[in-house]
């Protein structure tokens, strides 16, 4: 069983897919009920997906054995800084690795836009989420942004980055 994670559209089929599933985990949880789909499809709506491509960001995708499994995104916010975000696995592949290896592509994938930083929001209740960063090297930091659910704030030094001193 392996893992490979590589860019991909965030529009193809495989990471519609990702970001639908993404985005109806994260709403039941808040909710505290499953979403539904007029709910995820609202949600979808405006989400600002277009910046997760070229020049503006990026989006990943992780296999398990070939299967979609895990997502991340990344936004340039300025010439040093990037923003990762909907970085999701699929509760069946949770546990097999696929989260460190996902944050490990992005980081490369940010570094090679010359980016020395990599941060992140999140919410109090996303405690797994808030674990893996935690495990990666990401470490909390004063606020950056004041989106309504934004209430965690992270962040990570890239090494080789633009302006690093690596």
């Amino acid at each position: 069983m392996t893992w490979t994670v590589a860019p991909e559209p965030f529009d193809c089929a495989d990471a519609a897919l990702l970001r639908r599933d993404y985005y109806g985990e994260v709403a039941g949880r808040y909710w505290g009920r499953p979403a539904t789909d007029a709910e995820i499809d609202k949600g979808l709506t405006g989400d600002g997906a277009e910046l997760l491509r070229a020049p503006t960001g990026d989006f990943l995708v992780g296999r398990f054995d070939g299967r979609p499994a895990a997502c991340a995104g990344l936004v340039l916010v300025d010439g040093g800084t990037a923003e990762l975000t909907r970085v999701f696995v699929r509760p069946e592949f949770r546990g097999t690795g696929g989260g460190g290896l996902l944050l490990a592509a992005v980081e490369d994938r940010a570094r090679a836009l010359g980016t020395a930083l990599l941060r992140l929001d999140t919410r109090h209740d996303l405690v797994e989420a808030r674990g893996l960063y935690a495990k990666h090297g990401y470490r909390e930091v004063p606020a950056f942004s004041d989106g309504p659910y934004a209430q965690r704030w992270f962040a990570k030094e890239l090494p080789g980055g633009q302006g690093s001193a690596a």
